[in-house]
């Protein structure tokens, strides 16, 4: 069904439904993707800094060594926060920045960056809500094997550690890992995204490892910042068939794709087993030893929130070739649903689909959840009309969704600020805030006025 146009009256914020008093707005962004200083104060190399070198990898040949420079102007950055009137800021810590090499020797410089970007923040009583992985691996232990080594989990563990010890005091809400399945899938199964492994199916096992690292760093977290609060940010996809899906295959198609998209990240965490992956030639509950005895008691460990990172819904079909590798083919929808710059469809009820899809599938297992990355690319230039309507359409369906009985805590927004955005290099634009990549100058758009108006009229 094509999701209801936005009306017109959502573009003034004050008229979107009313979240709970105690409902968190935040706006989200990825080290990499922001920080520049990509070879200063110690950094370690990340299979990022390596990929982007790798002709053909990024769109122009673009990389992440300056960004967006906030490692230089994050108090420009956070003075935008202010103006925003955010409660809290979901940005990452470049494990590379802090462990030079991945383990071992830590770098003070690293941390006392953090250190400077949290005082800022609560200086201006803004919640720091850092995210532990955002896909820039330290590249030495990308060149051990990286996620599909075991002992990669342990490493992210000790790095967790790490970084709660210097900022535990202040920092009180953690995240993890962001987005497992797409650094698996992109990373290690396409190629497309760092490290640019092409494996295919025999990219599983760095599921598994990312789903212990997560468990590991759970344990360590809470050993360092009693009362904290962890969560993980999943990337979820409603799994919808198109008009002309062909029954019992297709059926079988999305039964397959919703278990390597979303159940092989949430199931485990929130259940305690993996979902069936028979679909995938996985009978072995063991992954061929990959899974050992404990391990999925570690995964499981209780979470104190779902963090849910929602883009759009995911089309498929059976396979048109029965012989394929993949059991399912993705398709275009049907429906004439208007486009992203990205050319995503903008389908603002497919977020209501998936929190109450996910309240029925796990019941009283579901944590709280919260909404870490949604947002959309949009043409250069201030006046983002097209985005303010597919916030404000997101923003409803979440409270649709609220008043069904999903229990949502908070918004980010993704994201604060144009960035790099992988493979795409600096083509896409998702920000709030315009930066010219030439100066590094920021120009909030409209976007960005709506925003504020929506979180000042929510708290009214």
């Amino acid at each position: 069904m094509k999701a209801a146009p936005v009306t017109t009256s959502f573009t003034d914020a004050t008229r979107l439904p009313r979240l709970p008093a105690d409902f968190v707005w935040g706006a989200s962004t990825a080290a990499y993707q922001i920080e520049g200083a990509a070879d200063e104060d110690g950094k370690g190399a990340s299979i990022w800094d390596t990929f982007v070198r790798r002709p053909g990898a990024v769109r122009d040949g673009h990389t992440g060594d300056i960004a967006c420079d906030h490692h230089h102007r994050f108090d420009e950055d956070v003075t935008l926060m202010r103006r925003l009137g955010l409660d809290a800021y979901r940005f990452s810590v470049s494990w590379p920045r802090v462990l030079p090499t991945g383990a071992g020797r830590i770098e003070p410089r690293g941390l006392d960056f953090y250190d400077r970007l949290v005082d800022a923040l609560l200086g201006a009583g803004i919640e720091p809500v850092p995210t532990l992985f955002h896909w820039d691996l330290p590249q030495a232990l990308e060149d051990e094997g990286g996620w599909l080594n075991r002992t990669t989990a342990h490493r992210f563990a000790e790095y967790a550690a790490v970084v709660a010890e210097r900022l535990g005091d202040r920092v009180k809400r953690w995240i993890t890992l962001n987005e497992p399945f797409v650094h698996m899938s992109f990373g290690y199964g396409f190629g497309v995204h760092a490290p640019g492994r092409a494996l295919m199916l025999d990219a599983l096992p760095v599921a598994h490892h990312q789903l212990l690292g997560h468990g590991l760093a759970t344990a360590a977290l809470r050993a360092a910042v009693p009362g904290g609060q962890v969560l993980i940010a999943n990337n979820c996809t409603p799994v919808r068939l198109r008009h002309d899906a062909r029954h019992d295959t297709d059926v079988a198609a999305a039964s397959a794709y919703d278990a390597l998209h979303n159940r092989l990240f949430n199931d485990p965490l929130l259940l305690g087993r993996y979902p069936d992956l028979s679909a995938y030639g996985m009978t072995d509950p063991s992954w061929g030893g990959i899974v050992r005895e404990g391990d999925l008691a570690t995964i499981a460990a209780p979470l104190d929130g779902l963090g849910v990172n929602y883009y759009n819904p995911t089309w498929v079909t059976a396979p048109a070739d029965p012989a394929a590798a993949l059991p399912f083919d993705l398709a275009e929808p049907a429906e004439p649903y208007e486009r992203t710059a990205f050319g995503w469809p903008v389908v603002p009820d497919g977020l209501t689909e998936l929190l109450t899809g996910l309240e029925a599938r796990y019941g009283n297992d579901l944590p709280p959840v919260w909404i870490t990355e949604n947002g959309c690319s949009q043409p250069a230039g201030l006046h983002d009309r097209p985005r303010i309507e597919y916030l404000a359409g997101h923003i409803d369906a979440i409270a649709r969704a609220v008043s069904r009985g999903v229990d949502v805590r908070g918004y980010f927004t993704w994201s604060l600020l144009d960035n790099f955005e992988w493979a795409e290099g600096y083509h896409q634009r998702f920000g709030l805030v315009e930066v010219d990549f030439t100066t590094r100058q920021r120009t909030p758009r409209a976007s960005f006025e709506w925003y504020r108006d929506l979180i000042a009229s929510q708290r009214s």
